[in-house]
């Protein structure tokens, strides 16, 4: 199989608005994706996990397969991946369940910590499997909107138990996720392969639905499983796109736009208010994001 990835133009300009398009896209995602967690928390109140990720995947599927049939038609069922397909969708529905059970198993703040490594990790994957030019500036800015994020979660000093092997293995497979997504950018439509992905997805997880279902009469909980389902289809939709446009080297210190996003969500939702440590951990992304942009520009003259 020959190596694809973002489509490369002669004209510098055009790669550098490509760059642009693509970091634009990748935090509009993070922004849906933010919501999404919003919505998963208050929905896992009244709802059991597997039900509440089941529900999620069913309207994510629903509304990708409606968008993506009216915009590109039929045609958009055929695939020329189908092994990278399952692989994709596999591993979706491996990051979010292992999410969900990372949240029960450890507190918010190591769990966040952990998660926040991916786009880190994925840079070093980017380096070493898909052969992608990294500069030492470039890892500098990711190394930063790491730290950024660490003050943000100041996470605890406990020492390694079992529960840390949920996480991990969420970190594994979203590194898998988002890095076979580059790979597949250039290889097939973004709408075929969401459309794949969800479905996929949705066919794994209903295999435990029949163990968790009960029956739900609150139109709000039913609101948030929408909402879930909705803001996860946009999210991917729109990462699948950036990742079209440009490499994962570019856009992976945008990644951590979703903890901004999450904390303002935080606040809209719960009223609470981000204090001076946090605030600085944000003033670490966004400046890291501001360079990376600039570094961007700089390289595509």
């Amino acid at each position: 199989m020959s190596s694809s990835g973002p489509a490369t133009s002669t004209s510098p300009a055009a790669r550098r608005r490509a760059a642009l398009a693509g970091i634009a896209l990748a935090v509009t995602a993070c922004a849906f994706f933010a919501l999404l967690d919003t919505a998963s928390k208050l929905v896992s109140v009244g709802v059991p996990i597997v039900m509440a990720l089941w529900m999620r995947y069913v309207f994510q599927s629903l509304l990708t397969t409606a968008f993506v049939l009216q915009r590109a038609g039929r045609p958009a069922l055929r695939t020329t991946q189908p092994r990278f397909q399952a692989l994709r969708g596999a591993l979706f529905a491996m990051t979010s369940l292992f999410g969900f059970i990372s949240l029960t198993a450890l507190p918010l703040a190591e769990f966040t910590a952990i998660v926040a490594t991916v786009p880190l990790c994925v840079t070093v994957v980017a380096a070493l499997w898909l052969h992608q030019a990294v500069s030492a500036v470039r890892w500098l800015l990711v190394v930063t909107g790491l730290a950024g994020t660490l003050v943000i979660t100041r996470p605890g000093g406990e020492a390694f138990t079992w529960a840390l092997l949920w996480p991990l293995c969420m970190l594994a497979a979203g590194t898998g996720y988002q890095v076979l997504s580059s790979k597949m950018a250039g290889q097939e439509s973004p709408a075929t392969t969401q459309l794949y992905t969800s479905w996929i997805a949705t066919a794994l997880v209903s295999l435990g639905v029949p163990f968790f279902w009960q029956p739900v009469s609150d139109p709000w909980l039913w609101a948030g499983m929408f909402t879930m389902g909705l803001s996860s289809a946009v999210g991917h939709m729109l990462l699948l796109h950036a990742y079209a446009r440009t490499t994962p080297v570019t856009i992976a210190p945008f990644l951590y736009s979703q903890i901004g996003f999450a904390m303002l969500a935080g606040w809209l939702v719960y009223r609470h208010v981000p204090d001076s440590w946090s605030m600085a951990g944000i003033a670490a992304i966004v400046l890291s994001g501001a360079a990376s942009t600039w570094l961007t520009v700089r390289e595509t003259r």
